[in-house]
C-alpha cells in the first residue's frame, strides 16, 4: 500500500449562499426561467470537532447529513477564495437508515471526534440550465435562522473560475444579493 495517499476525488463545490430571501418570489422567478421547485424534505446534519485541530480555525467541516432514510458523511475542506463558498467537497452515501446515521455517529466519537452542533432544515431543491451548466438551487428554511437560498455546483478544479461566473449570473438574475460565506453551522454557533 503506498504510504502517500493522494485522494483521486478532485472536485469542488462552488456555491454561494444568500440570507432573508423570499422564498415564494424565488421560486416563481425559477418556474419562469423553466426550473421546478421540488417538495420540501427536512435535513438533519450533524457536525464534528477533530480530536487533534480546530476545525473552525482550519475553515473545515465533517458532518453525517440525514435527509428521510438517505445517509451522507461529507468532509469539506476550507474556503479558497474570499467571494465564495467554493471549497473542495467529499461526500460519501452510505446505507439508507437510521442505525446508519447512529453507527457512522458512534464510530466518529469512538475515533475521539466529537459532536459540535446540529443543523436542521426544510429544504426544497431545483436544477436550472443556465449558461450551459446545471445549477442546483436549494430554497431552505433553518431552524433558528431564517430563509436562505444557495446556488451550486460541483466541478473540477480546471472549471471553478467559469463555474463562479456562471453563478454570479444567476444571482444577478434572480435578484440575490448579500451573500452569505459563514455554513449554518457558523451562523448558529454565532447566535448562542
Amino acid at each position: 500500500m503506498n504510504s502517500e495517499y493522494e485522494p483521486v476525488d478532485n472536485e469542488y463545490e462552488v456555491e454561494q449562499k444568500f440570507p432573508a430571501v423570499d422564498l415564494t418570489a424565488l421560486s416563481e422567478r425559477l418556474s419562469g426561467l423553466g426550473a421546478t421547485v421540488g417538495r420540501p424534505q427536512l435535513e438533519v446534519d450533524l457536525y464534528f470537532g477533530h480530536p487533534a485541530r480546530d476545525f473552525a480555525q482550519t475553515d473545515e467541516a465533517l458532518r453525517i447529513r440525514r435527509r428521510g432514510e438517505s445517509v451522507f458523511v461529507t468532509y469539506k475542506g476550507p474556503k479558497i477564495d474570499k467571494t465564495t463558498k467554493t471549497r473542495r467537497e467529499i461526500d460519501l452515501p452510505l446505507p439508507p437508515g437510521e442505525a446508519t446515521a447512529e453507527a457512522c455517529h458512534g464510530m466518529l466519537v469512538a475515533l475521539g471526534f466529537r459532536p459540535v452542533g446540529e443543523v436542521r432544515k426544510s429544504r426544497r431543491k431545483a436544477h436550472l440550465d443556465w449558461e450551459g451548466r446545471r445549477v442546483e438551487v436549494s430554497l431552505d428554511e433553518v431552524e433558528g435562522l431564517g430563509t436562505f437560498a444557495e446556488l451550486e455546483l460541483v466541478v473540477g478544479a480546471d472549471q471553478l473560475e467559469p463555474a463562479k461566473a456562471c453563478i454570479a449570473s444567476l444571482a444577478k438574475t434572480l435578484g440575490l444579493v448579500d451573500s452569505e460565506r459563514r455554513s449554518y453551522l457558523e451562523l448558529l454557533l454565532q447566535r448562542g
